[in-house]
């Protein structure tokens, strides 16, 4: 096969400034464009302002660029971190062709551009340019393959849920996006164009791994990741839909297993004494040089990911809870897991309230409805004080690990790159009988 174009919608906004550095085509007029513009929609038609002056109008405006590889575009106020803690607009330049559509009301700003050039910049926005090539090179082809994966399973259903009196259980994939294929943010991959390319260490890594993907059973691999699996990875099936991926299933993240608590923590008092602990795993971790490789700056306003704290008090939670769920508990009186992972991650959890109780799953909706972003992730144990009439008035969240925890670990994977592993053997660590193919 061919390398592949991808769209990646970056900023949806009833106004959009940009800038085009360079000489730009478009199919409405015949004159190169340049300079400083602001994209608004009125009466349905996108319309393209410079000076004031409206240039262009029509229902879908192309910008094509006259060099690929010297011209580039900067969107302005563009959100990043969407709905986490840290969510914050900044300014990104983007190379290859920008398309502007109408999306309910609003602009979306459209970048297309060659599968490779993305993952250059997936790969700088991910993590620290500055990683080990070993770490560099194996999230170059989990990334490649996840998107690769993904367009094949373009226009399945992604949002799945399961809705009785008594539960509430939904999963969330990639929800498609029916006018392009990604998103820039973390639903999909943090995708910030050039602006996070700081040398040339990434784009060696995505040259040196070109077309390269993991594969199972003669299929690309559906390489998913996350920050920070907390000592154990977790199957696929208990985050995803019940569909078992044998090369997403549960490891320990450590070179020998005996590392890892043997005990199974699917069950609640072993999944308790495992998450109070401070097991040896690769992502077990303090090492600043190692975390700057995967924390990014916004990132590394957390530190504590391998096992961390939330406090609440009685009114917030319940403000939270109401907020997220759209359900009156009243007081909440309880949370209980009912069902655990491998990783010690809850699938299902009873939330018990004066005025009703309802079970809530999967791992997403739990870090949901629980947080005004995100939890760190769903393996947690909670404590309840200060009970006044059966009511605590405070709660005590002691967690382990950051994010799904399914596939590679990226904090994990960047220890193991620091301590000499190459890219393949991190590759097989994380992801059992999986063999690396090249594509293209």
């Amino acid at each position: 096969m061919q390398e592949p174009y991808i769209s990646v919608g970056i900023l949806t906004s009833k106004e959009i400034r940009f800038d085009l550095y360079g000489e730009y085509l478009s199919t409405l007029t015949e004159k190169r464009i340049s300079g400083r513009f602001k994209a608004k929609l009125e009466n349905k038609r996108i319309k393209i302002f410079q000076d004031k002056t409206e240039i262009l109008s029509g229902y879908e405006i192309f910008f094509t660029p006259n060099d690929l590889e010297t011209e580039s575009f900067l969107l302005r106020d563009v959100v990043i971190g969407k709905n986490f803690h840290w969510e914050k607009k900044e300014n990104q330049r983007f190379r290859g062709a920008l398309k502007f559509i109408a999306e309910k009301e609003e602009i979306t700003a459209v970048n297309i551009l060659p599968v490779e050039e993305y993952l250059t910049s997936v790969i700088s926005s991910e993590m620290n340019a500055q990683s080990s090539m070993p770490l560099l090179k194996a999230h170059a082809i989990v990334s490649r393959g996840w998107l690769l994966s993904q367009l094949d399973k373009k226009n399945k259903k992604a949002v799945s849920e399961i809705i009785t009196d008594k539960e509430i259980i939904r999963w969330y994939d990639r929800e498609d996006h029916s006018n392009y294929d990604l998103c820039a943010d973390d639903h999909c991959q943090r995708y910030q164009g050039v602006t996070r390319i700081v040398n040339e260490n990434a784009a060696a890594a995505i040259a040196e791994t070109r077309g390269l993907v993991l594969e199972y059973e003669n299929k690309i691999c559906d390489t998913r990741y996350a920050k920070c699996c907390g000592g154990v990875t977790e199957n696929f099936e208990n985050v995803w839909e019940s569909a078992p991926h044998p090369y997403l299933a549960s490891i320990p993240d450590s070179k020998f297993e005996q590392d890892i608590s043997g005990s199974d923590l699917t069950q609640e008092k072993f999944a308790e004494k495992w998450i109070k602990e401070n097991p040896n795993s690769f992502c077990n971790t303090g090492d600043r040089k190692i975390l700057s490789q995967i924390l990014v700056d916004f990132d590394r306003e957390t530190n504590d990911f391998f096992r961390w704290k939330v406090e609440y008090s009685q009114q917030e939670l319940s403000e939270i809870i109401l907020k997220k769920s759209g359900i009156e508990f009243g007081n909440i009186i309880d949370l209980i897991p009912q069902e655990r992972g491998n990783s010690g991650r809850i699938i299902k959890l009873k939330i018990v309230g004066t005025k009703k109780e309802i079970t809530i799953g999967k791992e997403l909706e739990i870090r949901r409805t629980l947080s005004a972003s995100h939890l760190y992730s769903s393996a947690f144990i909670v404590t309840k004080e200060n009970i006044v009439g059966g009511i605590p008035q405070k709660f005590v969240f002691t967690g382990a690990g950051w994010g799904h925890g399914v596939g590679l670990c990226q904090i994990g994977a960047a220890v193991m790159g620091e301590l000499g592993y190459s890219f393949d053997e991190i590759l097989t660590h994380y992801f059992k009988g999986t063999k690396i193919q090249r594509i293209y």
